[in-house]
């Protein structure tokens, strides 16, 4: 029985990822999956060369995208996450 919420708990974060990944990419920023199992999405700006790692991580109200400096963005809301992360690469 964990096995498979493990691997369901791994394709809703792949799923939540994804979702970023696509509104980071139409703000001109560069992505990558990484990590074990591709649990890390890695975000770079290719003109400041500055760059992030962003994690999706449930908690008791839903999921939420993580990264350093604090920022935290709902899962529900990919676009406006991205914004803040453009924002804080740029």
């Amino acid at each position: 029985m964990a096995v498979v919420g493990a691997r369901e708990m791994a394709d809703a974060r792949r799923h939540h990822l994804a979702a970023l990944a696509y509104e980071i990419e139409a703000r001109g920023l560069s992505w990558r999956l990484a990590g074990p199992g591709e649990s890390v999405l890695h975000v770079a700006n290719p003109v400041t060369r500055r760059q992030v790692m962003v994690v999706a991580m449930p908690t008791g109200d839903g999921w939420f995208y993580l990264w350093a400096g604090g920022g935290m963005g709902d899962v529900t809301q990919p676009a406006r996450a991205a914004d803040q992360i453009a924002r804080m690469l740029g």
